[in-house]
């Protein structure tokens, strides 16, 4: 059983993610009457088709506001029941989000209110501790939040769709599928971007480069990407004029990886005899450790091209383990700024400023390394830059949405925001028919030989694809 570990570029919002995916691999002015208030205003809102129009918005408060507070759930998941799959933990989560809440309300709040904050952990693991559905229940029927935020990971979208479709309550959380979010307009928002949109954005920058010319290219995919894979992927990739090889969909259930190995194995003698020479991972799970070891062993000179940019954790998990060769080097996704850049400019900045006044110790950098116990590493970099981003970017919403804060006014809120605070990125935006807000991209690889655990290596100018590629 390969060892995997936590998420996707070095900045923080995507690294963790692996951790939890490779546990399921392998295992305002507060001038409101109250919250029974009633009655409506006016807003402006965007309607497709038209120009702005005016509607009534209620001013109830929504579940979990008060004239004095906002309750808000924070997910995180419990690295106890899971840390022996993989190399990097998290430690200390309620108290790093309990940092940026805290800084929230000592800046005067939300229009007034202050954040209370009620923290759960969850087992990504499936039939071990308390799993992701239950938080669906949890915080909206016993404990009566406003909103939730933080990594939820379930890879049906069903506990997504529970809390932000079935229970209209907001939620904010990280590798959302546009399926999901299409259940759930303005409810369930991503600050990354949905993983639909970001295979559009890497075959609209590998055409440019003629990255794939004269290539035969198969696609691997899994189970829960098959949907993805048959209308986006291979539609994106024949549109591009490339050979195709045949389309392997692994089946992954659980930690018994048994048969997805055997599956692999027989597409990989397929692939050879065909002549396959890239291949298009699309995925979470195919991406992980153990899936792209196995293939670079069999195929060591063919491309990798990867739909999730947490590729680049697991390549730099092999340089901090002075493991050689790395089967991650230079393979092929679409990410924004390194881990250097984002560390130079104001969003992180603000970030670290708030960790160090909390904790009073300097915020660690994109390649600091923090030896924890049993010869894991702790990743309290992307855990500050998470807690960061949802909580500024949920204070960005809820301060649009006025001193009336209710289901109806947050989603007007959301369609009308434009540009967003996203403390992980340099452009994003939210509006009507768009809710993941990154729009920082360019086409890089890993580059091993990077800092001192490697990085992307850009292979085009960052650029903002809020409005597609240009």
């Amino acid at each position: 059983m390969s060892h995997e570990t936590s998420r996707d570029s070095a900045r923080g919002r995507r690294r963790w993610h692996r951790a939890a995916g490779a546990a399921i691999l392998v295992g305002l002015v507060a001038t409101a009457c109250g919250s029974s208030g009633s009655g409506t205003g006016n807003s402006t809102t965007s309607v497709a088709g038209g120009g702005p129009t005016t509607v009534a918005l209620s001013h109830a408060l929504g579940t979990g506001v008060t004239a004095a507070t906002i309750k808000i759930g924070v997910v995180a998941p419990d690295f106890k029941c899971f840390q022996q799959f993989v190399d990097q933990i998290r430690t200390n989560e309620k108290q790093v989000w309990q940092a940026y809440v805290d800084a929230i309300n000592a800046a005067g709040g939300i229009n007034g209110r202050h954040l209370v904050m009620d923290f759960k952990q969850f087992c990504p693991v499936p039939g071990t501790g308390v799993q992701a559905s239950v938080m669906c229940t949890q915080f909206t029927e016993d404990d009566h939040v406003f909103a939730v935020m933080g990594t939820l990971v379930d890879f049906s979208g069903d506990t997504h769709q529970c809390i932000a479709g079935q229970h209209k309550t907001p939620l904010l959380t990280f590798l959302v599928d546009q399926a999901w979010i299409d259940k759930a307009p303005g409810m369930l928002i991503a600050p990354d971007i949905a993983k639909e949109r970001r295979v559009n954005v890497i075959l609209t920058l590998l055409a440019r480069q003629h990255t794939l010319a004269g290539k035969t290219v198969a696609v691997l995919g899994e189970t829960v990407t098959k949907k993805a894979v048959s209308g986006t992927v291979v539609p994106g990739l024949k549109k591009l004029g490339v050979k195709l090889g045949a389309t392997a969909t692994l089946t992954i259930n659980g930690s018994d990886t048994t048969a997805a190995q055997a599956q692999l194995d027989s597409f990989i003698e397929r692939w050879k005899s065909d002549g396959v020479n890239a291949i298009f991972m699309s995925g979470e799970q195919v991406s992980a450790k153990q899936f792209v070891e196995k293939i670079k062993k069999q195929m060591p000179n063919v491309m990798l091209i990867a739909d999730t940019g947490q590729v680049n954790g697991y390549g730099q998990d092999y340089v901090v383990d002075h493991i050689k060769p790395d089967p991650y080097e230079g393979i092929i996704s679409a990410d924004g700024e390194t881990g250097a850049q984002h560390d130079l400019g104001d969003n992180f900045k603000l970030c670290a400023s708030i960790y160090q006044k909390a904790f009073n110790a300097p915020a660690p950098q994109w390649d600091t390394v923090i030896p924890g116990p049993n010869k894991k590493t702790i990743d309290t970099y992307g855990l500050l830059e998470d807690a960061c981003t949802l909580t500024q970017l949920f204070k960005a919403i809820a301060a649009k949405a006025g001193p009336y804060l209710n289901v109806d006014t947050w989603k007007n809120a959301v369609d009308n925001m434009g540009t967003v605070p996203d403390m992980d990125t340099r452009y994003a935006s939210l509006h009507k028919g768009k809710y993941d807000a990154d729009d920082t991209f360019r086409l890089v690889a890993f580059d091993s030989s990077i800092g001192t655990k490697g990085d992307w290596r850009e292979l085009t100018p960052v650029q903002d694809v809020g409005n597609g590629v240009r």
